[in-house]
């Protein structure tokens, strides 16, 4: 990135994480339309009279502004985009969940606006009460296209013949679907894999089965490093079983 002085003014953005710096800053992760994931440096916004404090929350849609040099300028402005309520609580453990994967699989300053397009639809359909399981998985779906991982939910991996919806296969992480010789636990119906193509999910199973898909997926992505945010929610899961 060229070291010359660069001005942004009011680029849609999202934060997708915080932290302190020093006594009264923050540093922030956020993710912007046109100019992809990025650090600022937020200055004063720990401040008891700081008017930003309010505005720089996650999963609200704001308006960014920026100055500086290198990899971390600062942080100008910030204003709301728009008024979008709180997230219900059922779905902030599953948005911090998006967080981790958008700050874990993107590269820094690698715009993709169709990536954050899909970020904030799915934030949107939280905050009217769709129902989680379909809105993360479709999400899933999509961050592995964008990244170019995009799963072929049309044909067998190694011989092209189209899957059938009564026909049951596996995952090979590097190769795709291939079919299963028996009707395994393991097993993927095909019939699931269709209706996730079609991005059009429906019924326990069928949302169980794409579940497994896109982990093992999303898996082969993240090198085996975990996620924070499924230790959480298996935790509470335990808790909840109590």
């Amino acid at each position: 990135m060229s070291r010359s002085l660069r001005r942004v003014d009011l680029t849609p953005g999202y934060i997708l994480h915080h932290r302190p710096w020093r006594d009264t800053s923050r540093i922030l992760e956020v993710l912007t339309r046109e100019h992809g994931r990025l650090t600022l440096f937020a200055r004063g916004v720990r401040s008891p009279a700081a008017r930003l404090a309010p505005v720089l929350q996650p999963f609200q849609p704001l308006l960014l502004s920026w100055s500086g040099r290198g990899e971390a300028p600062n942080l100008t402005a910030a204003e709301r985009a728009t008024y979008a309520p709180a997230l219900p609580p059922r779905c902030l453990l599953a948005a911090f969940y998006l967080n981790e994967l958008l700050l874990r699989l993107t590269t820094r300053h690698d715009a993709l606006p169709q990536l954050f397009d899909h970020y904030h639809g799915t934030l949107e359909r939280l905050r009217t009460g769709a129902p989680l399981a379909p809105c993360l998985r479709v999400f899933e779906k999509r961050l592995l296209e964008e990244l170019g991982y995009g799963l072929d939910l049309a044909a067998e991996a190694h011989t092209g013949r189209p899957l059938e919806a009564e026909g049951y296969y596996e995952f090979l992480p590097g190769s795709g679907l291939v079919r299963a010789r028996t009707h395994a636990a393991h097993a993927l119906c095909g019939r699931s894999l269709l209706n996730l193509a079609r991005e059009s999910l429906s019924g326990a199973h069928e949302l169980e089965d794409a579940q497994r898909l896109l982990q093992a997926a999303l898996a082969a992505c993240l090198e085996g490093r975990p996620l924070a945010t499924r230790a959480v929610a298996k935790s509470l899961q335990r808790k909840a079983a109590l």
